[in-house]
């Protein structure tokens, strides 16, 4: 390999488009500095800009048998941008699909929870048909209509002490009930 440090650009690139790694490891060693510059004051990621620079003179080494370079620095300097303007398209779209993807997958969980919450409410109505009368009545207007106990009473003429234990009873049975609807409705 020869020292290529005395070479001026335009002649790093004639070596390099002749297989010379040594003028290729020169023109790395001028821009990479530049570059990454470039790529990260707009990206504001060293990760980022050094991935970009990298794949930047991976492709001029892929390409050097075919490079056409009137200047160096501007060229470099050009691609480097685009390949940043790519890489943030890129992550604009990426970014798009993960809340596109979370926004379906989190639809699809509350609906599932909608649905376990109206098969649950079902099974809790059905369970409260089947209690004595005043029982289920104290339970629906209670549990199932938000009514408060002390207005629940007076609905139903009874006492508040009556009212709240009709409530006991009903959410007793309803429990004891339900055990046996328990492994139908929290198991996936």
């Amino acid at each position: 390999m020869n020292d290529c440090t005395a070479f001026d650009d335009n002649e790093l690139l004639r070596l390099l488009q002749q297989d010379n790694a040594s003028a290729f490891q020169e023109l790395y060693d001028r821009y990479w500095n530049k570059l990454y510059y470039i790529a990260h004051k707009r990206l504001k990621s060293s990760q980022a800009a050094e991935e970009i620079v990298q794949n930047v003179f991976l492709t001029i080494w892929r390409k050097r048998g075919t490079l056409r370079i009137d200047e160096p620095a501007p060229y470099l300097a050009a691609i480097t941008r685009y390949a940043v303007y790519r890489y943030m398209a890129n992550e604009k779209r990426r970014t798009k699909k993960e809340e596109i993807a979370g926004s379906r997958q989190t639809e699809g969980v509350a609906l599932e929870m909608l649905i376990d919450d109206k098969l649950l409410l079902e099974i809790v109505k059905q369970q409260a048909n089947e209690l004595p009368e005043k029982c289920r009545l104290v339970f629906i207007y209670n549990k199932l209509e938000d009514q408060p106990i002390p207005e629940v009473a007076e609905r139903l003429n009874i006492s508040v002490k009556t009212a709240e234990a009709h409530l006991t009873k009903a959410l007793r049975l309803i429990r004891n009930r339900l055990k046996d609807h328990a492994f139908f409705i929290f198991s996936d």
